[in-house]
This record gives C-alpha cells, structure tokens and sequence, in this order.
C-alpha cells in the first residue's frame, strides 16, 4: 500500500471515512485510496480495535465520540485541510479506487458537489427497503430542489470551504441530505456520477435493517421540513459623501465610499456562500455593478433606522411566510458563512426564537428572528434609540422581555473609524475590503 501523506504535508485531497467497527474492510478499504491522497478515519466509538488498525495502516484517525453518521463526517471535514474534501463509508461498499469519478468534476470546476449514483454489482449490495428509502427520499428532494438527483449515495466531493459555508448541523442519519439541500439553497452546481455499489463487510449501522432504515428516513424528513432562511443585508449606495462619513477625514469621501463598496461586496459574497430560500438587499439607493447576481434589490422605506429595520422584516415576512430570516449590515466584511449558517441550520434552530449578533461597539451586527412578522419586528425594534454604545444592551432587553429563547452569536467589529478597519482588515487579510484599505496611501496616523 502507499504510505499515506502524514499530516503535516500539504495534499489537496483529503478522503473522510465515517468508522464504527470496521476493522474487516479496513485494510481493503485504505488499500484502495489513490496514491498521494491522505485518509481521514473518524473513529465513532469502535470496539473492534479500527481506530488502532486504521492507524498502523497510515491513516490519520479522529475521535469523534457523539455517536452518529453526520457527527462523525463533520468531524472529517474539520479534521480536514485539503482543498478538496471526498467521504465514503468504511464498510467496503463502494470501492475507494472510483473516488477520481466523484473529484475530477470539482478539480476541473464543472461541478461544485458531485455525488457517486450506486449501481450494484449484486443483488445483496443493496436491501429493498433501503433502495425503496432511497428512491422515495431522492424523489422529494428533486421536486424540492430541481436538482436531478437519483442517489443520496455516501461517496461524494466537494471543496472543503464550499462545505464549510453551508453550516451543516445535523449530526445523525440526516447529514447527507443537508448536504445536498442547503449545497442547492446556496447555489452550488450538484451532479451525479455512477460507481459500483458492493455488498458491503459486515452489518450496516445504518440502513441494514428495517429498524434502521426508518430511523434515517426520519432524520432526513426533519431536515427536508424545514425551510431555507431569508437573509436581508441593510446598506446604503456606496456614494462618496454618503456613506463612511466618519472615515473622513483621514480618508477622503471617495476612499471612504470605496472602502464601504468593498464591505457591501465582501458581505454579499459571504451570504451568498450560505443556503437560502431568498436573500434580499433592502437598499438606500440605486445598485451598480457590484452587486452579484441572486440578489433582489429591496428600496428601504422612510424614516428613522428603526423604522427601516421594521419594514425590512415585514417584507421578508410577506414573501417567505414561515421561513426564518435574519438581517445583517454592510459593515462587518470579515464575516464568515459559517458562523450565520450551522446557527440557522434545520438541526440548530431547535428551541431558537432569535439570533443576536453583538457589536464591540455596543450596537448590534445581525438579528434573525425564527417567527418574523410585522407585529413582533414593531415590539423589538420600534423607537428602539439606534447608534448608541447601548443600543445592543436595549435591544437584548426586549428580545428577552418578549420571552424569546436567543442564540448569542459572536461579537464583531463594525467598520465605523480608521482604527476599526485596520482591525477588520487583519482579522479577514483576503477579503475586499483588506486588499482595499491597503491599496490607499494613507498618512502615518491613519495607519495606527
């Protein structure tokens, strides 16, 4: 077998293998994975001894003790740092020596999620019930989605920070589903190939029996229940004069209109990354050319920021009854899709009424609402007193006073002064909004 790169050496493949007592189709398994690609085996609570076999044969293994298929193929995909990410089961059924069918697709960008559609070898490879299962839950997904799928099947690929993006948060039967609904809501480009499906070693954990098989059904028509967010991001027109004001002086209003230009793009691109049933740009001002495709332009209704905000809310109430949503400002660009997507994942938002985002400045970069309608963005937000160090601390009150459970997301940094974008540019160096500050020849006490 060739030896595995160890973890230290770069590969731009990484292979997660969900294992719980595999230690039969271990060797077989690992002896497959192509040449120069590092096995990942996230150990879920074995008693076979397949965490220690998996080591010896040159695999890198992971403790993943909350037992389930989906927390142990996110614990792969954190342990991972190759560009691209490929899972599999462990179990023999399907042949590691296939996975180029699945990666080639994404390495040459024709597709952002390519999954492996099964085709036995023998009439034993796959149970009725599970083919049964399958094909029904394919089904749903299809009409759901418009993605022309007919496998939910375990060997798929994607890019590593693609997935990231989606915030998946099932940990049980229902990861593979999530993957494949939130990647549709978030516009990734899905595809399908066929592999050979064998009779697996061993007994399934999954949908080897009946009992099983519902089991999964179960968790995976949860995650179909729930529906996308809407996500609304608040800003004004990148005009010099307008916006970024108190960035000047030192900036002068056309750098300060181009450093806002930068946080709106960085912003959009980032909400963009994670699923949804709508994204809205509720907008003072007319659109220009940065803004990219899939958004619909909303124009702010008049009024104080509050007032803004309440409307804001109730348009996305009216155009997605049901469907949480969860608005955010122009002014946080080192922002990551992650951190808004697992919170609002279907999985997540279990026992959730709102999501709060804090700003260091005392203010408040996002609020998401499970429930939004007129009538509660009024009560939370209406003559709320805006732009204050408290202003943060006045809206928890009330989101506490209306009895709503809150998930607490992380504090950032709004972009209001020079000092503030040379923190955000640090902590987000690739972004826009970074590459813009620094291409500014600004004078020595704008830089400090």
């Amino acid at each position: 077998m060739t030896p595995f790169p160890s973890p230290d050496v770069p590969t731009d493949v990484d292979v997660v293998l969900p294992c719980l007592d595999e230690a039969a189709a271990l060797p077989w398994v690992l002896g497959r994975i192509p040449a120069g690609w590092r096995a990942i085996v996230v150990d879920n609570g074995s008693r076979d001894g397949s965490a220690e076999l998996a080591r010896s044969l040159g695999a890198t293994v992971v403790t993943e003790p909350r037992r389930g298929f989906g927390a142990a193929c996110h614990a792969g995909l954190l342990a991972a740092s190759a560009e691209l990410v490929c899972f599999l089961d462990c179990d023999g059924s399907l042949d590691p020596a296939q996975l180029p069918l699945v990666v080639d697709p994404v390495r040459a960008g024709h597709a952002d999620l390519v999954l492996g559609r099964r085709r036995p070898v023998a009439a034993a490879a796959w149970p009725a019930h599970a083919r049964l299962a399958n094909a029904v839950l394919a089904g749903l997904l299809r009409r759901r989605t418009g993605v022309p799928l007919h496998d939910l099947g375990p060997m798929r690929a994607a890019r590593r920070e693609r997935l990231l993006a989606l915030g998946l948060g099932d940990r049980r039967s229902g990861y593979p589903l999530e993957m494949v609904l939130t990647g549709a809501a978030a516009g990734l480009r899905i595809a399908e190939t066929s592999v050979d499906y064998l009779p697996r070693t061993g007994r399934s954990k999954v949908t080897g029996t009946v009992r099983g098989t519902l089991r999964a059904v179960r968790d995976m028509r949860r995650v179909l229940a729930a529906p996308p967010p809407t996500l609304l991001v608040i800003a004004k027109a990148p005009v010099p004069g307008r916006v970024k004001t108190r960035l000047t002086p030192p900036c002068t209003p056309e750098q300060a209109a181009a450093l806002a230009e930068a946080a709106l793009a960085d912003t959009l691109d980032t909400l963009a990354a994670m699923p949804a049933g709508r994204r809205l740009l509720v907008l003072d001002g007319d659109p220009g050319d940065w803004l990219p495709a899939g958004w619909e332009v909303v124009g702010q209704a008049a009024g104080g920021l509050d007032v803004r905000l309440v409307d804001a809310f109730a348009h996305a109430a009216r155009l997605a009854p049901g469907a949480p949503a969860l608005l955010v400002g122009m002014d946080t660009p080192q922002l990551r899709a992650a951190t808004l997507a697992e919170p609002l994942s279907a999985a997540r938002r279990t026992g959730v009424d709102a999501w709060y985002g804090p700003a260091a400045d005392g203010g408040f970069w996002a609020l998401g609402l499970a429930r939004p309608s007129e009538r509660l963005a009024r009560q939370l937000l209406l003559g709320l007193p805006m732009s204050t160090a408290g202003t943060g601390a006045a809206l928890l009150e009330r989101l506490t006073a209306a009895g709503l459970a809150v998930h607490h997301l992380p504090v950032l940094t709004d972009v209001d002064t020079v000092p503030d974008a040379h923190r955000v540019a640090a902590e987000a160096p690739g972004s826009r909004f970074a590459a813009r500050l620094r291409s500014f020849d600004l004078a020595p006490e704008v830089a400090g």
